[in-house]
């Protein structure tokens, strides 16, 4: 049974359940957001995205200095509170950039592996692809510890690619509009217990935990939380829980940002 009593902290993924798909508009949210951002529950934002495209994204939202969870949990940024922290501001969890785009360069060139990373095209394509203003596709080729690709090849090759990048300690994982190579130790699931502990270590009381998602990346994420929020997808392939109990887990009727808003009504009430 949902505790609303007990302190609460919420981590929730950004495109197609924050912010909407197509648009990237948050404002169906607004009214939850302040209204959190009012009984200081911290808003954990957790997505694909750079940390550069997240703390623009606090600054639009009203979540400065909020930690947050970058790059599918690659990067994990402390908060602005937290300064005394040795990890502070932020921690990469494994591989650099750096080293992930030189494994992909050497299984291309070795292998053949038809890919186009985002490292491979200008802020201008990237936006043709994306639907992201120039601004927003720029920020997010800044990424510091995982690669964003788009496949080309086979599904039978893309199982050999994702083999052995098991093998070099990589994992690729699919998003919502790309695929992506990030360190096989590091994830969303790992970052959200990462921040559990430090709030803990930091406040002396757990936080009761609750998680919004709707793409097939988030399933780590949910299974992960106390409670969680399943938000509508045109995705075909859905979200596949470990516990998908009803009364741990909510599927809403409504997509992205106005899903999040039903989302939050039914755990927290009106």
């Amino acid at each position: 049974m949902f505790d609303r009593q007990q302190p609460l902290v919420i981590f929730t993924d950004l495109d197609g359940t924050l912010l909407d798909n197509h648009t990237y508009d948050w404002q169906p949210a607004a009214s939850w957001l302040m209204r959190l951002k009012q009984r200081d529950v911290p808003v954990v934002l957790c997505s694909s995205k750079t940390a550069a495209e997240m703390m623009l994204i606090q600054k639009e939202i009203g979540l400065e200095g909020r930690a947050f969870i970058a790059e599918n949990g690659a990067l994990i940024q402390l908060d602005a509170k937290w300064q005394d922290d040795e990890s502070w501001p932020r921690i990469i969890c494994g591989a650099t950039h750096a080293d992930i785009l030189g494994v992909l360069h050497h299984l291309r060139e070795r292998e053949g592996y038809k890919f186009t990373a985002i490292s491979d095209v200008d802020a201008q394509v990237l936006s043709e692809w994306s639907g992201l203003n120039d601004k927003h596709a720029a920020l997010a080729r800044l990424q510091e510890a995982s690669e964003t690709l788009i496949w080309r090849d086979t599904d039978e090759r893309m199982d050999a690619f994702s083999a052995t990048l098991h093998q070099l300690g990589l994992r690729f994982i699919q998003g919502a509009r790309f695929w992506h190579v990030l360190d096989e130790q590091s994830g969303k699931a790992q970052a959200v217990s990462f921040l559990r502990r430090r709030m803990l270590q930091r406040e002396g009381h757990s936080r009761l935990s609750l998680g919004l998602g709707d793409g097939p990346n988030d399933a780590d994420l949910l299974d992960s939380t106390d409670y969680a929020v399943v938000v509508k997808s045109l995705s075909r392939e859905g979200i596949h829980l470990k516990n998908d109990d009803p009364q741990r887990v909510y599927h809403t009727q409504l997509l992205g940002p106005s899903g999040w808003d039903e989302g939050l009504s039914h755990f927290l009430g009106d």
